[in-house]
């Protein structure tokens, strides 16, 4: 079963105990510690644990391939190719494109692939719901001019998101929504963990195992730091 994922507290908090007696008719033997662990598979990926303030924050970003040519300007090439699922052949023999990863944030995921959408509906001369083609392939992996190359496995655990976040019609997403979910999504973080707290269930909690791979990282960074000096 798909827990839904809530753009605010509110709507968490009153839709928690609907969504657990769903949960109990999907899997008759789960306990609440096991849709509290899938709950907190949920949010987990927009949260991230801060070292300074101990605690846990929002961190609604996801990283992209930003796809260009070297010296577009110049030959004028405004397209392209050779990214992740691009079949199309390279036009300028000797001439490879280069990408850079970049860090964004989900609305601006967001806006990037509702601009997909909406370009598909102008092209067709069609109109429709945007929720029903937030997954499409093609629509998804197109590419007009140089940009963001939105790989697709990837773009799979964003859906949780964009099915919430999306507008079903429409060519804006709306910041003020947006800006909620981040305040939001640290209290959801702190709800979770607490009914975490309450059954003694500690190492499933969100601050434990965020901060714990927090620390992880910063010991990779270091020995990789070291093996470079």
């Amino acid at each position: 079963m798909k827990l839904p994922l809530y753009l605010t507290f509110n709507e968490f908090e009153n839709h928690y105990y609907d969504d657990l007696e769903k949960w109990f008719e999907k899997y008759s033997t789960a306990s609440e510690i096991d849709y509290l662990k899938a709950l907190a598979d949920v949010y987990s990926p927009y949260l991230y644990y801060n070292f300074a303030n101990d605690k846990l924050q929002a961190d609604a970003t996801i990283q992209i391939k930003d796809c260009f040519f070297p010296y577009r300007e110049i030959i004028g090439l405004s397209f392209c190719t050779g990214c992740e699922n691009d079949k199309k052949t390279q036009i300028l023999k000797g001439i490879n494109h280069e990408f850079e990863w970049k860090t964004i944030t989900m609305m601006e995921y967001a806006q990037h692939i509702l601009d997909k959408i909406n370009r598909h509906f102008s092209k067709n001369k069609t109109e429709g719901n945007v929720l029903d083609f937030m997954n499409d392939y093609q629509i998804i992996t197109s590419r007009e001019g140089a940009g963001f190359c939105v790989n697709y496995n990837l773009h799979q655990q964003t859906l949780p998101f964009l099915k919430a976040y999306l507008p079903t019609y429409g060519r804006t997403v709306n910041i003020e929504v947006y800006r909620n979910f981040i305040f939001s999504v640290v209290q959801i973080a702190e709800f979770i963990d607490q009914k975490l707290k309450d059954v003694q269930a500690f190492e499933y909690m969100m601050y434990s195992k965020l901060k714990s791979e927090a620390k992880f990282k910063v010991q990779m960074s270091h020995q990789f730091l070291t093996i470079c000096n």
